[in-house]
């Protein structure tokens, strides 16, 4: 999957954008809710920073995911790591050049669904 597919996917779904809100970087998109909470992170990172061998840029996303579900994916599902530069325990980096799309289909979701917060009545 590239990133251009999975910002389709967010687009498509939940009619959202990236936003670069880091000064000088016009790579790292955030993904947020009208409430501004993140649920997603693009970002294009040496894959060395995964653990990978080599040293070549690949696209990324961070997601948030239950701890449960993170230990069950980590080291057992292709292109799915601990969490690069957040907490390890609440969110997973996902290499889009190694993950399939219904993988990150699936993560997605879950990361909309548990960073949307409570809602209104």
């Amino acid at each position: 999957m590239t990133r251009t597919e999975f910002e389709n996917i967010v687009l498509d779904r939940y009619g959202v954008r990236a936003d670069y809100p880091f000064e000088d970087d016009l790579v790292t998109g955030v993904f947020r809710h009208t409430s501004g909470k993140w649920f997603a992170l693009a970002m294009n990172i040496s894959e060395g920073k995964l653990g990978r061998r080599g040293c070549e840029r690949i696209e990324v996303v961070n997601l948030k995911c239950a701890p449960e579900v993170i230990e069950s994916l980590i080291g057992e599902e292709k292109g799915i790591y601990p969490a690069y530069h957040m907490n390890k325990t609440h969110w997973l980096t996902v290499a889009l050049d190694e993950c399939d799309e219904a993988t990150v289909s699936w993560l997605l979701g879950i990361s909309y669904g548990l960073t949307s917060g409570k809602r209104n009545k």
